[in-house]
């Protein structure tokens, strides 16, 4: 499993440029902004959802701002009917926790069953600030660089507009 030093190292070991900014634990956007914590404006949210017959795992990402329903993702990915997956999957799939889930947990995906989904809006804004599997920092790259990074590693990844 990957946690935040072995994906700090990751990054290193494979040049990708990064910013890291660690802080208190955080949850939710709320608590990211009532923090000040830096580059909000590259700020991801991230959903981990499953089809209705639990056979297939997304883990999607968006801008923070952004508002989409889940039948809007299922359509645009087309995709069974969609709903947030457990935290028993989360942990078991990913590694992760609530509150640190992260494109960067499909690093932990040794069986390549997640697909990750980055909306275009974090393409076109060309740096993207998620968790390294932990809640406690912030890392800053390029949306290029973390899509190659997982392609790179075996996961499955789209770029689509959500």
């Amino acid at each position: 499993m990957e946690g935040k030093q072995e994906v700090l190292e990751l990054l290193a070991r494979e040049g990708i440029p990064f910013e890291l900014t660690e802080h208190p634990a955080v949850f939710t956007v709320a608590d990211v902004r009532a923090l000040g914590i830096p580059h909000h404006e590259y700020g991801a949210k991230n959903l981990f959802l499953r089809d209705d017959k639990k056979r297939a795992y997304y883990l999607v990402s968006l801008p923070e701002e952004k508002r989409v329903s889940l039948k809007e993702i299922q359509a645009r990915i087309g995709s069974r009917r969609l709903s947030f997956a457990s935290e028993a999957d989360l942990l078991a799939k990913l590694g992760l926790t609530p509150g640190s889930v992260t494109p960067l947990g499909a690093l932990n995906d040794a069986a390549h069953t997640v697909e990750v989904v980055i909306d275009q809006a974090l393409w076109d804004r060309g740096r993207v600030a998620v968790h390294p599997c932990d809640n406690t920092a912030t890392v800053l790259l390029a949306t290029r660089d973390l899509v190659e990074l997982l392609r790179d590693h075996g996961s499955p990844v789209r770029v689509i507009a959500l």
